[in-house]
Order: structure tokens, then C-alpha cells, then sequence
């Protein structure tokens, strides 16, 4: 999605469900992050004027919650965890792995924004251990061969 032409009516859309609703930032950051995966300086500033709430509130509230990401992101989250089951079965050759076959390392997104890479310490699947999120579907007993392959297949 290019910053340039960035549409913003879908921010005003969900402004308009929320007008009624003193401090209702955390649920529009919600919504519009749904709508364009992230969080664009563009939009923080319509939400900020839509609700009439300083820009650094906006901020404020973005970055202090994990959950808002102020950066693109890539169409496919690959979270690996590398938790104390998982870091004993080897999570750290699947990060190492992963990181050399995207071409970046954890925390980072591939320039075609395809993938997001991030390392968790906890996907509470401990039993599969080492573990990851591929997306919404969880894959045990991870491998650093299955791991590409997985990412391989990705769009």
C-alpha cells in the first residue's frame, strides 16, 4: 500500500461508529489497524483530528501496546518461538535458518513485504516444541528444512 495514496475514507467510516464514544482510541486504532495491517503516520493523524485527541495521545497509545504496529508489515506473519522448550529443541537453528533464507532478521519484513519474521517466547503450544505461527495455523515439531519449505510456499 503506497504512503502517496493512502485512502483514508475508512478511517472516517470508523470514526463515525465510534463519535459518540469518549476514549474510544484503543477500538478505532483497532479497526483501522484491521483495515490497512498497520498503522500509517497518515492514518494516526485522521485519527487524531476525527476524535479530536492530541497527536501524541494517539502515539501514545500506539506504541505503548504491542498489539500496534507503526510499520508495514508483510502479508504472512512467520512467528517462531524460541520459549525454553522450543530454545531447547533447537528454535535457535530454525531463527538462524529463517533469517538467512528471508534475507533479514527477526523483527523485520522482506522489501516485497511478503514476510514478517518475529521471534516470540511463548505460543503456549510447548508440547510441540520447537513451534511456530505461520499466520493463524500453528506447526510443531519444526524443523529448519520444513521451516523454508513453509516459507517457500508462501505467495
Amino acid at each position: 500500500m503506497d504512503e502517496e495514496t493512502l485512502d483514508l475514507a475508512p478511517v472516517r467510516e470508523v470514526l463515525e461508529q465510534y463519535r459518540s464514544q469518549k476514549g474510544a482510541v484503543i477500538p478505532v486504532l483497532q479497526k483501522v489497524q484491521e483495515i490497512y495491517g498497520w498503522l500509517p503516520k497518515e492514518v494516526l493523524e485522521a485519527v487524531a483530528e476525527g476524535m479530536n485527541v492530541p497527536l501524541s495521545r494517539i502515539y501514545g497509545v500506539a506504541t505503548f501496546y504491542s498489539e500496534f504496529y507503526l510499520s508495514r508489515r508483510g502479508r504472512h506473519i512467520f512467528r517462531q518461538c524460541d520459549g525454553t522448550a522450543c530454545h531447547v529443541r533447537g528454535a535457535g537453528r530454525i531463527v538462524d535458518v529463517v533469517e538467512k533464507h528471508l534475507g533479514i532478521k527477526a523483527g523485520e519484513t522482506t522489501p516485497d513485504y511478503r514476510v514478517t519474521f518475529e521471534v516470540v517466547y511463548c505460543l503456549g503450544s510447548c508440547g510441540l516444541a520447537p513451534v511456530a505461527m505461520v499466520d493463524d495455523q500453528v506447526v510443531g515439531h519444526l524443523v529448519p528444512e520444513t521451516a523454508v519449505a513453509i516459507l517457500d510456499s508462501l505467495e
